[in-house]
């Protein structure tokens, strides 16, 4: 094995951590933005929180698909593809949910 084979093998086989730290990062965030616009009664008057909602769920779901894709015994690519893809899905909701409190409250 060369060393670039090498290497490229443990860049793949570290994706589903980088996908699992990344989420749960990201889940916390939303979660806290959500609690702000409900303390801060902003929520009432903002669809913002409902779209942080949503990010929320999609960044839970791909913690649990990237957590299954490290879990599984045989190599986890479908688990790993679909935790990618709501991954991003949630990252562009959470962005756009503070893009809609921006706007929002001019």
């Amino acid at each position: 094995m060369t060393p670039q084979s090498v290497g490229a093998q443990g860049v793949g086989m570290q994706r589903p951590t980088h996908i699992l730290n990344a989420a749960s990062n990201l889940l916390g965030i939303a979660l806290l933005i959500i609690a702000g616009l409900n303390v801060s009664h902003i929520a009432d008057k903002s669809f913002a929180d409902e779209i942080a909602w949503l990010a929320a769920v999609c960044l839970a779901s791909s913690c649990l698909l990237s957590y299954l894709s490290l879990r599984h015994s045989q190599p986890g690519e479908r688990f790993e593809d679909w935790a990618d893809r709501i991954f991003l899905i949630g990252l562009i909701m959470l962005i756009g949910s503070i893009v809609v409190l921006a706007i929002g409250n001019r």
